[in-house]
């Protein structure tokens, strides 16, 4: 039986790319999970406090609404991904797709994840311009940075 790969998954074209990679490199003994970090808005959507700004609670159904949509694309976006896989040879019964609520943080979860038995994480790396990277970070960086006993995989 093969390692376990961990992908960093989002609905991006970066972590399409690194599922690409996956499927042109690796043996398809190896299980992979497509795993993602969706933000917790359930607390705010469920927010109903007369101190909220009325702006607030005017746009909170919008607000809710586009996370639900954001789940959504994640979702499919991940059985897009899976069928890359199944294309490429890897079995189902290999693939594990799995999508979390934020608890920690996006990174810090998704090494959290990596811990439970994973030997490595792949990940598209982010679009960022050279200053805004420098700035902000990227989460490709951050898991580099934070990962320790787990290898890390960047796809350009």
């Amino acid at each position: 039986m093969g390692e376990k790969i961990l992908v960093a998954f989002d609905d991006s074209e970066n972590a399409m790319r690194a599922v690409g990679y996956i499927a042109r490199t690796l043996t398809k003994e190896h299980r992979i999970m497509l795993f993602s970090v969706i933000p917790d808005t359930a607390a705010l959507c469920d927010m109903n406090s007369p101190s909220l700004t009325s702006y607030f609670v005017e746009k909170q159904a919008i607000f809710c609404g586009l996370e639900d949509q954001k789940k959504e694309l994640i979702d499919e976006a991940m059985h897009k991904a899976k069928e890359l896989l199944l294309t490429a040879g890897f079995e189902e019964k290999n693939i594990t797709l799995k999508i979390q609520t934020k608890k920690k943080g996006v990174v810090r979860d998704i090494i959290e994840e990596a811990r439970s038995g994973h030997t490595t994480i792949v990940l598209g790396r982010r679009g960022l311009s050279g200053v805004k990277e420098f700035i902000l970070g990227s989460v490709s960086q951050k898991v580099l940075h934070l990962a320790r006993d787990i290898s890390v995989i960047v796809v350009e």
